[in-house]
């Protein structure tokens, strides 16, 4: 079994200042290509910590494939954007399947996983 590094802090800004986490994974996406990665199952919950860098926008979508925008025209969408050159901060339980897609080429995206304890039973 993993190491568990929990998840000890709320910052939104940024991730400086958590404890190192031994749960890292990083790819560099293709263009226009679904590509996914399945959150481990050594802790119920974690905080997923995801970042991209590259000349391109980065959508992640949770048990679904990602999607890029189409058209003008606001639409329901199962992706979320990644900022350029931030941070997006989301909740994840063992199992799930994260996917990402970009429209660029050789995007990197890196993923950080913090496990969350809970004290409700959940």
């Amino acid at each position: 079994m993993a190491l568990i590094t929990p998840w000890t802090a709320l910052n939104m800004t940024d991730d400086f200042g958590l404890r190192p986490s031994n749960l890292k994974y990083s790819a560099t996406l293709p263009a226009s290509a679904d590509r996914s990665m399945t959150v481990p199952g050594d802790a119920p919950r974690y905080m997923a910590i995801i970042k991209a860098e590259g000349a391109a926008q980065v959508y992640v979508a949770v048990n679904q494939p990602a999607e890029t925008p189409i058209g003008s025209t606001f639409a329901a969408t199962g992706s979320e954007m990644v900022p350029y050159g931030g941070v997006l901060c989301r909740e994840v339980e063992a199992d799930d399947v994260l996917h990402f897609i970009t429209a660029g080429t050789d995007i990197d995206v890196n993923v950080v996983l913090y496990s969350l304890k809970s004290t409700n039973g959940i």
